[in-house]
């Protein structure tokens, strides 16, 4: 005791001088721990680069796991918590992307998700979300990374790409050497994707690709691109391979975000660009394709928010039984604890909507309604945790280095990708009463006014 006595002092933790009695003793261990684990000025509460522990499975969903199921989840725990937590928010400040992480990311043989074969480790739908959750839990860039690589560009090669393409490209996307990307968005057309402008012109050999994407997630970087394109022929979607450094192919980072930083979102422009016939994905012969594809991955970005509040809950738990104000921890005030209780409640209930949703996918039960109801609930829902959390930690709250901030922005953007709030929410009410309301109704004509 007299040893952390001295740390404290050289801290400025307390002038105490007589002798110490337990609640003193406690506090002065407690402060001379986080001054070890903290930036030098703020002693008082560790930051994630030391992350919290998990105590947020409160219904013990984990019991619902299989071996397999527990086995990714807590490989990818260990994995998040040692090498990326304590780096990932000076990336996410820099907007830059830890390249120098992907070999061991790969190590946990993530990579092809629920895709079998082809050196895909054919994860179930649970397996492959609860990658995503502790993923997200520390960081939701690095999960939106893994998700566009696995949920959209290889899944639809998996579905809808012929088998020399599979051959070709699988084996190393599975393994992290070859990254991929995913091109639907565009500047004209983001809820509304069905009406792309980018064309397709048959030539002879191949495709000649025009247009413009928007907001493609790893664009900057990858080595495969799957570009969505109208066919200038028949007027159907088609869907190609462009590579990297494909002649015709620009690529230009979107800057300035407040929201998955790490993420290397860029505009795809395509001029002229030529890809042989070989690019063109066989399985694909109009839109209603796409949704063979974002059946699973709106279930993956889905489960995206129960990551983060779950890391945020965890995070907000220990900042409020470090951080001392009035002489007592924060968690031992009545507001802290109503905000801690909700926000822990809210993780139960996203959780279970999203077990029961990917359960309903293998069962072939699912509905493209089910799932977007689900993905609008997440996302509002984990919008009032990080919300809650962001309150919870005071001026710390806007501080990255602390998580809730970061996960803060980061919601947002997971709010409104795949899928608008209000978009899903629409197609939900398709759903339950039968009419499509996406389009404002037409303008009722004016009756004409009689002159008596």
């Amino acid at each position: 005791m007299d040893r952390v006595r001295v740390l404290a002092g050289h801290l400025g933790v307390s002038n105490h001088q007589g002798p110490l009695d337990e609640a003193s003793g406690a506090q002065l261990q407690r402060e001379a721990t986080l001054a070890t684990t903290n930036y030098e000025g703020f002693p008082y509460a560790q930051t994630m680069a030391n992350f919290p522990p998990a105590v947020h499975d409160v219904f013990l969903f984990d019991e619902l796991l299989s071996p397999e199921e527990k086995d990714i989840r807590y490989r990818t725990r260990a994995f998040m918590e040692k090498e990326i937590a304590p780096i990932i928010a000076n990336y996410w400040e820099r907007a830059a992307f830890p390249f120098e992480v992907v070999p061991n990311l790969a190590k946990l043989n993530l990579g092809g998700a629920n895709l079998a074969g082809y050196g895909c480790p054919g994860q179930s739908v649970i397996g492959a979300a609860m990658a995503v959750v502790e993923i997200a839990r520390v960081d939701a860039s690095m999960s939106t990374f893994l998700m566009v690589h696995n949920s959209l560009c290889m899944l639809t090669l998996g579905l809808l790409g012929s088998e020399e393409q599979k051959r070709e490209l699988l084996p190393d996307m599975a393994a992290l050497k070859l990254i991929g990307a995913w091109g639907l968005t565009e500047p004209s057309n983001g809820s509304d994707a069905a009406a792309l402008q980018t064309t397709a012109r048959k030539v002879n050999g191949g495709w000649v690709l025009n247009g413009q994407k928007r907001w493609i997630g790893n664009a900057t970087f990858a080595d495969v691109i799957v570009i969505w394109a109208r066919s200038s022929e028949t007027k159907q979607v088609n869907a190609f391979v462009v590579r990297k450094g494909a002649r015709g192919l620009r690529t230009s980072k979107i800057e300035n975000k407040i929201a998955l930083r790490v993420v290397q979102n860029a505009d795809i422009f395509l001029d002229d660009c030529f890809v042989a016939d070989s690019a063109r994905l066989p399985g694909v012969t109009s839109f209603k394709d796409t949704n063979k594809v974002l059946a699973i991955s709106r279930i993956m970005v889905a489960w995206q928010p129960v990551g983060i509040a779950c890391g945020v809950f965890d995070m907000c738990k220990r900042y409020v039984d470090e951080r001392v104000q009035f002489g007592a921890a924060l968690g031992s005030f009545q507001l802290v604890q109503e905000k801690l209780a909700r926000m822990l409640a809210n993780v139960q209930a996203m959780f279970l909507m999203c077990w029961r949703l990917s359960k309903l996918y293998e069962e072939g039960k699912m509905t493209h309604e089910l799932a977007s109801t689900t993905k609008a609930w997440t996302t509002l829902r984990g919008r009032e945790v990080v919300s809650l959390g962001r309150e919870l930690l005071g001026g710390n709250g806007v501080v990255s280095d602390f998580l809730v901030a970061k996960a803060f922005g980061d919601m947002e953007a997971i709010y409104t990708y795949e899928g608008t709030y209000e978009v899903n929410v629409l197609v939900a009410g398709r759903g339950i009463t039968g009419k499509a309301a996406f389009k404002a109704a037409p303008a009722r004509k004016q009756p004409t006014s009689v002159q008596a």
